[in-house]
């Protein structure tokens, strides 16, 4: 943080931060299961790639069996160790990704609501109006009106 205050020293000493964060996360108590990511064919490596094409084609329908063989894992397998990694099933996992996306949309770009459940990969929208609200506690628009008024407000004070 103290980088912030003197940019110029940005650009040379960064780079050995991040290093120093890095090398220190690697040596805390969650460093051998982070280490597993890196790990090229390993279950964590695998399971890391289908969240990239998850995250990447979150728009698309889900075939589990599909996805578990371009990563090479069969599908109980790829369900385990999924779920071990990220605690929610790959299907629960692309639903977070699509309602997240879907709340961005309408809240920077001002999508309606109909338009950011298809544009995500809903095919019903009031299908998506009740997943969202179980997600965020609110439907839709009151949740991206309120999101916008705090927005505001903190603007307005800051």
């Amino acid at each position: 943080m103290q980088l912030l205050n003197e940019p110029e020293d940005v650009p040379i000493l960064a780079p050995l931060v991040i290093r120093e964060i890095l090398y220190r996360v690697l040596q805390g108590e969650q460093g051998a299961r982070i280490h597993q990511f890196a790990i090229i064919g390993s279950q964590a490596h695998n399971i890391a790639q289908a969240i990239q094409l998850i995250n990447r084609q979150y728009d698309r329908p889900l075939v589990i069996e599909q996805l578990a063989k371009s990563v090479n894992m069969s599908t109980s397998v790829f369900h385990k160790h999924f779920k071990r990694v990220t605690a929610m099933s790959p299907l629960q996992y692309q639903k977070m990704v699509r309602l997240q996306e879907a709340r961005r949309l309408m809240l920077t770009e001002t999508v309606q609501v109909s338009d950011a459940a298809f544009r995500v990969g809903y095919e019903s929208p009031s299908q998506f109006s009740r997943e969202y609200a179980r997600m965020y506690g609110r439907p839709p628009m009151l949740d991206v009106q309120e999101l916008r008024g705090s927005i505001a407000s903190s603007n307005v004070l800051g």
